[in-house]
C-alpha cells in the first residue's frame, strides 16, 4: 500500500535556532516534512521556485528583504499558503495583522525568552496549523476601505425585537478577513456585536483597532464589566474568554481565564452558551472559517433555545473545519457564502426570517 503524500514545507527565518526547532517539530509528525530551509527571502525564492513547497513558514524581521514585501510579492507571483512568524509584542501584532491582509493564512507566535522549551509547548498547534495551512484556500488580498464620508443612507429604523438582540460571531484560520468582511457589510446602529477570533495576547487591540477604521460601527477590544451597547463591536482579548451577563435592558461583557475550551482562549463555546442561557430567541450566532470544532456545541445550544444560526459554506471560507462541525452537530440552520451573511442578517433583525433562510 503506497504511503500518503507528505505535506512539504519550506521554513523561511533569519534565527538559525528557529530554524531548527521548527524542522524538528515539523519532521516529528509523519504526514509533515520540512523539504528546505532559508535565512532570508531571495534564498527562499529560489528555494521556492526549485521545490514548490505546500506550505512556507515565514519571518517577518529578515535581512535583505522584509518577510511583509517577500509575502507581497510571493502572493503576487506564485501564491502559496504561507504561516506567519511573528513576536508576541505590539509590533509583532501590526505586522502580523498586516500579513493577513496581504494574504497570509494564518500565524505562530515566537516566543521572547526560552525559545527551544517554549516552542516545544506548542509543539501540536504548529503541526495543526501546517495541515490547516496546506488545505486552506489560498485568496488574493482584498482591499478594504474605511466608508466612504458621508456615509450611505441609514437603513429604517430596526423594529423593536431588532433592539433587543444581539449578534455572535466564532472564528479562527482565515477568520481576521471574514470578519472584517462581515461586520462592513453591517450598519453603523447595528444591534451589539460580540465576537471570538482565536488570537493571542498582543494581537485583539490592535486587530480591534483596524476593524474600527473600517467598518462602519465602533469597534472595540472587550473590557470585564462594561455594559453592552448598540452600535458596537466588541473583540475577545487574546488569553480571556468572554460572555454576556446580564437581564434583557442590563446585559454586561464578563471576562475569565478559567481553564482552555477546546485549546483555545478566548473560546467560541463559552460565547455562544451565555448567548444561549441569557439571549435564547432574541440572539443571532455565526460561525466563520476556522479549524477545529470550536464553537459546535455551542451552536447547537444556541440554536435549541431559539436563536438564528448561520455559518459559512465551504466555498467562501479559507478553512472550512469550524462551520462543518457546527453543522455535523445540528447547531446551523443555513449555510451561506460570505459575502451574502449581511443581508441575512439584517433579514433576521427586520423580522424577516422567510428571506433570510430563502
Amino acid at each position: 500500500m503506497a504511503l500518503e503524500k507528505k505535506i512539504r514545507v519550506v521554513v523561511v527565518d533569519d534565527f538559525a535556532l528557529i530554524r531548527n526547532l521548527l524542522t524538528s517539530i515539523i519532521n516529528e509528525a509523519p504526514d509533515l516534512e520540512v523539504v528546505a530551509t532559508a535565512s532570508d527571502p531571495l534564498i527562499a525564492r529560489e528555494r521556492i521556485r526549485a521545490l514548490d513547497p505546500d506550505v512556507i513558514t515565514l519571518d517577518v524581521e529578515m535581512p535583505r528583504m522584509d518577510g511583509l514585501e517577500f509575502l507581497r510579492r510571493l502572493m503576487r507571483l506564485r501564491p502559496t499558503p504561507v504561516l506567519m512568524i511573528s513576536s508576541l509584542t505590539q509590533q509583532g501584532s501590526e505586522a502580523t495583522l498586516t500579513a493577513l491582509e496581504l494574504g497570509a493564512i494564518d500565524f505562530l507566535s515566537k516566543p521572547a525568552h526560552d525559545i527551544a522549551r517554549r516552542m516545544g509547548d506548542y509543539a501540536d498547534e504548529i503541526r495543526d496549523k501546517i495541515r490547516a495551512a496546506a488545505a486552506a484556500r489560498v485568496r488574493a488580498p482584498h482591499r478594504f476601505h474605511r466608508p466612504a464620508d458621508p456615509p450611505p443612507p441609514p437603513v429604517p429604523p430596526l423594529g423593536a425585537g431588532a433592539q433587543q438582540a444581539m449578534l455572535f460571531i466564532g472564528a479562527s484560520t482565515g477568520g481576521t478577513e471574514a470578519i472584517r468582511a462581515l461586520l462592513s457589510g453591517l450598519p453603523a446602529d447595528c444591534p451589539p456585536i460580540l465576537v471570538v477570533q482565536h488570537m493571542p495576547e498582543y494581537f485583539t487591540a490592535g486587530f480591534a483597532a483596524r476593524l474600527n477604521s473600517y467598518c462602519p460601527m465602533r469597534v472595540k477590544e472587550a473590557e470585564d464589566g462594561e455594559p453592552i451597547k448598540p452600535g458596537v463591536a466588541y473583540i475577545a482579548p487574546g488569553n480571556w474568554h468572554m460572555r454576556v451577563q446580564g437581564v434583557l435592558g442590563n446585559f454586561h461583557i464578563a471576562l475569565t481565564q478559567d481553564e482552555k475550551v477546546n485549546r483555545h482562549r478566548p473560546s467560541v463555546d463559552p460565547l455562544f452558551d451565555s448567548a444561549a442561557a441569557c439571549l435564547g430567541k432574541r440572539a443571532i450566532g455565526v460561525i466563520l472559517t476556522g479549524m477545529g470544532r470550536d464553537g459546535a456545541d455551542g451552536m447547537r445550544k444556541m440554536r435549541d433555545a431559539g436563536a438564528v444560526t448561520f455559518g459559512q459554506n465551504e466555498a467562501s471560507c479559507v478553512v472550512y473545519g469550524m462551520p462543518r462541525e457546527a453543522m455535523k452537530a445540528g447547531g446551523v440552520q443555513q449555510e451561506w457564502p460570505l459575502d451574502a451573511l449581511p443581508s441575512k442578517i439584517m433579514a433576521c433583525l427586520y423580522g424577516k426570517a422567510e428571506k433570510a433562510m430563502s
